[in-house]
């Protein structure tokens, strides 16, 4: 079910404020210490692999990012679409972020065109 932007849950907006501006530290405190995140078919688990990847996915190219849509699919689970532009293969890319949460933390991260 599609909801407003505004409507997230705080830990998504948070992790998405500090993801668009790449600040790892605040990225990773939205994240259980065994949460997993999924990008581009590669299995991220644990607090370290995930900061790892963050450093790299950061560093890789440059991009802007623009939140297009959110939707709730369950109880703990939402997906956020967002709109890339930059210096990757292809320059442009609809992103769908989905969300699984715990507590009040990500638990689960997939990233999927």
């Amino acid at each position: 079910m599609p909801i407003a932007l505004d409507a997230l849950p705080g830990t998504i907006s948070g992790f998405l404020t500090a993801h668009r501006v790449r600040d790892t530290a605040a990225e990773l405190a939205h994240f259980t210490p065994d949460a997993t995140v999924v990008d581009d078919g590669r299995a991220h688990t644990g607090i370290g692999a995930i900061e790892t990847w963050m450093n790299h996915a950061a560093s890789e190219y440059t991009y802007t990012t623009t939140l297009i849509a959110a939707e709730r699919t369950g109880d703990r689970h939402y997906t956020v679409t967002q709109h890339l532009e930059g210096d990757f293969p292809g320059g442009t890319v609809d992103l769908h972020y989905r969300f699984t949460l715990r507590g009040a933390l990500i638990e689960h991260l997939v990233i999927e065109p």
